[in-house]
């Protein structure tokens, strides 16, 4: 059957300190919407709010809007606050333009790290012992055993992350956690192997699951921003990790998953621990450039970078309500049952 052509929104930048790595997410979407005979219309929110075309030309929020309505589809590629935390998925859900990303609750609560540890623990999923630090409010580390992580309670490319293994340093860390968000985490460091999934719904209904991928990480450190854009973190996927510890990683994804009331796809960070996985946070929007750790996840699994994108858009034409923009769902290509 011949592919029907769609126009499809590839919306990357944000006004927020994950903008450049949203930009680069964006771009290998694009390159694979093309790949998949699509029209892409990239779209990026600048670090000033402002919304540029594809050309780099600065556009009245009403032209933009034009822009978005006139695609069948969108594919929200924006990291971080003002975007992952449901505020574009808000702005397509009003604007009536179908989403392969998460709706406004998943987003809003998977981006509130303290939300989502509430949320753990009533699925009985383990989560850090920690407090949270509002504006204004000294650190309070009664209760906690050192070291410790500070960070922001919403925030994410591990930016604004300090391990800390001094009581003293505390309150200084939890200042400089702050100029990157507020509220601000102190939770005991997790002494585990870092292990990623990550969750999709597809077209039929069913989850997929990638493989398990683990973080090498320095004995008493963390997944920091450096590591993850300077090209030296070490990821290994399949993860070495016995059967029962997989199971239980990827159950407690596929039930966060849902109680989140995520779409698109999601990625559930742990630390494997003797005791059973501990969630570290979760990503509604994670990266998705060719080498992160989502693709690499699914290509493990036989689905490749443009299978998967296929395979994201998929699931959105067979929910979206129709409109005089759609017609029949595309062929998908490179992707897996």
């Amino acid at each position: 059957m011949p592919q029907h052509t769609r126009r499809i929104a590839v919306i990357g930048g944000g006004a927020n300190d994950e903008h450049t790595v949203s930009l680069a997410s964006a771009a290998a979407v694009a390159r694979a919407v093309r790949a998949l005979r699509h029209t892409a219309v990239p779209l990026t929110i600048g670090e000033d709010g402002a919304w540029r075309d594809e050309q780099d030309t600065v556009l009245p929020a009403h032209r933009a809007i034009e822009l978005l309505t006139g695609c069948d589809a969108a594919i929200p590629m924006l990291h971080g606050v003002r975007g992952e935390d449901g505020a574009i998925a808000g702005l397509l859900e009003l604007c009536g333009v179908p989403s392969a990303g998460s709706p406004v609750r998943a987003g809003a609560l998977g981006m509130d790290k303290q939300a989502t540890k509430l949320i753990a623990a009533s699925l009985g999923i383990a989560t850090a012992n920690g407090r949270l630090v509002g504006a204004g409010t000294a650190a309070v580390t009664t209760g906690l055993t050192p070291p410790f992580v500070v960070k922001p309670a919403s925030g994410g490319s591990s930016n604004g992350v300090f391990v800390v293994a001094d009581l003293g340093d505390v309150a200084d860390a939890v200042d400089r956690a702050r100029t990157f968000g507020d509220p601000v985490l102190i939770e005991e460091y997790v002494a585990g192997r870092e292990v990623d999934v990550a969750v999709f719904r597809d077209r039929r209904g069913a989850l997929r699951l990638g493989a398990a991928l683990e973080i090498g990480v320095s004995s008493g450190g963390v997944f920091g921003a450096v590591e993850k854009y300077d090209g030296s973190a070490r990821f290994t996927v399949p993860a070495p990790i016995g059967d029962a510890e997989e199971a239980a990683v990827r159950s407690a994804a596929a039930r966060l998953y849902e109680a989140l009331g995520c779409a698109g796809v999601a990625r559930f960070d742990f630390f494997v621990t003797a005791d059973g996985p501990v969630l570290n946070e979760v990503n509604t929007a994670p990266g998705m450039t060719e080498r992160s750790q989502v693709p690499l996840m699914y290509a493990a699994t036989g689905l490749d970078y443009t299978g998967l994108i296929a395979e994201l858009l998929d699931a959105v034409f067979l929910d979206a309500v129709p409109s005089p923009n759609q017609g029949e769902a595309p062929q998908r290509a490179g992707a897996t049952a």
